[in-house]
């Protein structure tokens, strides 16, 4: 039963991402490239996030000086 409400719930997330995104009016090649460019986009701003933000972080910390 949970695994069947799960399953219910994923393909209403998946229509809603569908919707927001206009693609639903794609092609299936096109849906693939534009999904393609979307999960590379969002892992390169993750992985720069990831990479950075602890340097930027000490950077700050050290100028208003609240880590030596």
């Amino acid at each position: 039963m949970a695994l069947g409400s799960a399953w219910k719930q994923m393909s209403w997330l998946y229509y809603q991402y569908l919707l927001i995104t206009c693609s639903y009016v794609l092609e299936p090649w096109e849906r693939t490239v534009f999904n393609s460019m979307l999960v590379s986009i969002v892992g390169m701003a993750l992985y720069t996030g990831y990479v950075f933000m602890p340097q930027h972080i000490m950077a700050i910390l050290h100028y208003f000086e609240i880590v030596q």
